[in-house]
């Protein structure tokens, strides 16, 4: 019997999680070093996942599935595609960095921090592996209790109002999806005579009436795009970033906003293709909107980490209208801009993070010639801030040019060279609200005596942030080494939405293979 890897990567923190509750309370490094150990063993073990898995192949691996309510159709049943791959990878590779970035920040019950960590890293992981819908949601709504506690307890002065907004708004999008999802399974049950919430069984279905196709897709594209959040459900994000540590934030930005484009992209397209292609458009069109809206409101923002916040919105609006383009270049770019925007803004967020330990401030008026006094920090804000603008040779020029590629091409609207255009626009206004910030914190003459004496990067400091300078480079000059194995899973994706419907794009002609793959990127 192989080594049940999957299960490990959920077990691993949870338990290590609870065994940092035992350590002594008179002693907060013990909780911290045991954490930070089961979470760099949790990230060797998603190593070795990587390292196992077959990129050649599009098939789910390394499939575990156990019975587990089997009169009700639920079982435990997990497995990894060269998406979620990834994406467990990226989870992993974050919490590590995330703890440590709190060893000094975090001063009261760290047994406690250190556990909502490691138990928010064992439902994130839940959630991109489960092949079961029931599964998947116990995954989805667990991880809200750790993030809850994160944020109302070890967050800043609006902690409380801020963490209940983003239960409340994530809670009730998923109320519609769970009764979404219990109609799914009792129509199969109806329609086999089998009560099964398996995501294989149910995307079996073909006799789902196009009228009730809208109403489970609005359903799951509801919960999913609050989690993006797609403009106008992004209403939360600001508070949450804004109230929440520095670890929360590195985690909120990394990888809990990819539930949602990953949920719409797993669950909600393929499950629902014929409402998928209706909505499209649509979809793609409030991306379109919240790439320009993030990117204004984040040109005027006085404070470094609300700025930062509502740079994710409209990031992750070009993720989406990747996903919206329903060809493999658009949602290989999106996978692809996934990974990229949680490396460059949680590094983002952690150079803030670094600013406001020393500052207590985050205002951007408060700084100014930084570079004087702090070289090395400077040195490394200026290489994630040009991750974080797609400089070419950085991650995320990869990502947003095979979305942009994708996207003029893409099959939701005859007009979408339009729509790219605009959305183009928010890659320029990123370069201006991101430098903006840049130069006014770190250049200039230093007019405030209370920066003069600031440290630069400690050893720890050094540790946070050398891995993910790493990645924003790595990720920019060998882009082939994440785009191989998830190419298959991606093509798979895109064939299962589209299937022998009619193009929406009425460029491409019915039947040409290369309105399902639009020239698909081939990593080398």
């Amino acid at each position: 019997m192989s080594l049940p890897i999957l299960t490990t990567l959920i077990l691993l923190p949870l338990l290590g999680g609870i065994a940092v509750l035992f350590t002594s309370k008179q002693n907060p490094t013990q909780a911290r070093q045991l954490a930070l150990l089961v979470s760099l063993t949790t990230f060797a073990v998603s190593i070795l996942m990587w390292v196992n898995f077959d990129a050649t192949s599009a098939d789910y691996q390394m499939v575990e599935r156990y019975g587990w309510m089997p009169d009700f159709g639920i079982s435990y049943h997990v497995g990894v595609d060269g998406i979620s791959l990834l994406l467990v990878v990226l989870t992993t590779f974050l919490t590590p960095i995330a703890l440590l970035c709190s060893w000094e920040s975090i001063e009261s019950r760290v047994r406690e921090f250190s556990f909502f960590m490691l138990a928010l890293e064992a439902a994130m992981i839940g959630v991109f592996i489960s092949r079961d819908l029931f599964l998947f949601y116990v995954f989805w709504d667990a991880m809200l209790i750790p993030m809850y506690f994160l944020i109302g307890v070890w967050g800043y002065d609006r902690r409380i109002y801020a963490s209940i907004k983003f239960i409340l708004y994530t809670m009730a999008g998923s109320v519609l999806m769970l009764i979404a999802i219990i109609w799914l399974a009792y129509h199969h049950q109806t329609a086999t005579g089998v009560m099964s919430f398996d995501l294989a069984d149910l995307m079996a279905l073909k006799d789902i009436p196009a009228s009730l196709q809208t109403y489970l897709f609005l359903a799951f594209a509801v919960a999913f795009a609050i989690k993006v959040p797609l403009f106008p459900f992004h209403t939360w994000l600001p508070d949450a970033h804004v109230e929440a540590p520095t670890a929360g934030s590195v985690i909120l930005a990394g990888v809990l906003l990819k539930m949602g484009t990953y949920g719409l992209l797993r669950f909600a397209f393929p499950l629902f293709p014929q409402a998928a292609l209706t909505f499209a458009p649509y979809i793609a069109l409030l991306a379109v909107i919240g790439v320009v809206y993030g990117a204004l409101v984040a040109m005027v923002q006085p404070d470094m980490k609300k700025l930062v916040a509502y740079s994710s919105v409209s990031h992750l609006g070009i993720v989406v209208l990747g996903i919206c383009a329903l060809n493999v270049n658009g949602v290989q770019g999106a996978v692809y801009q996934m990974l990229a925007h949680g490396v460059s803004t949680g590094g983002l967020f952690l150079i803030v993070g670094m600013l406001s330990d020393r500052r207590h401030t985050r205002q951007i008026a408060e700084f100014g010639g930084l570079k004087s006094v702090m070289p090395k920090l400077v040195a490394a804000f200026l290489l994630i801030t040009l991750a974080s603008v797609a400089l070419p040779g950085t991650n995320g020029f990869i990502g947003e040019f095979l979305i942009l590629v994708g996207a003029f091409k893409g099959r939701f609207s005859p007009d979408a060279e339009y729509y790219t255009a605009v959305a183009a626009t928010g890659v320029i206004l990123s370069a201006v609200y991101m430098l903006w910030m840049f130069q006014r914190v770190n250049y200039g003459p230093m007019t405030n005596p209370k920066n003069r004496g600031l440290r630069d990067l400690s050893p720890r400091e050094w540790v946070v942030i050398a891995p993910i300078c790493a990645m924003a480079i790595v990720m920019g000059v060998a882009p082939g080494f994440f785009l191989k194995p998830m190419e298959p899973a991606v093509v798979r994706t895109v064939q299962s939405i589209v299937g022998t419907n009619a193009p929406v794009n009425t460029k491409a002609p019915s039947g040409d293979p290369a309105a399902v793959t639009a020239v698909p990127v081939r990593a080398r």
